[in-house]
């Protein structure tokens, strides 16, 4: 399989410290069912893209968080292309992402990351 595609351990952000770095040293935007936080790794070449979900409980059951996760997680993998690298990105889900498919979401997605700049076709 294509290693583009791909979401193994090393591209996800899964310490609650480096969420906090994110949180608090990144820049910060919401667009959708999506806000997103994130760093731009300057003169780090040769680091992963890395990606982190966030589902509160806001959202809803476990079922709906976990959903949303998928849902997210499957978004970035098929975009993962066309952002910039290095690049450490959480996305926080928000309610309205309840009852969402797919589709809404990779929409969502990729509105944000062009809202904040973060894809390379710009």
């Amino acid at each position: 399989m294509d290693a583009l595609f791909t979401f193994g351990r090393e591209k996800r952000v899964t310490q609650s410290a480096e969420f906090a770095r994110v949180k608090s040293e990144g820049r910060r935007m919401a667009k959708g069912s999506l806000l997103a936080n994130w760093i731009e790794a300057a003169g780090r070449e040769g680091q992963p893209l890395r990606l982190g979900v966030v589902t509160p409980k806001s959202i809803g059951s476990a079922v709906m968080r976990t959903r949303a996760r998928r849902l997210i997680r499957e978004a970035f993998r098929l975009n993962q292309g066309k952002l910039r690298q290095p690049l450490t990105l959480v996305l926080v889900a928000r309610r309205s992402i309840v009852g969402n498919g797919l589709a809404e979401v990779e929409r969502d997605f990729l509105n944000l990351m062009r809202a904040a700049r973060l894809l390379t076709e710009e």
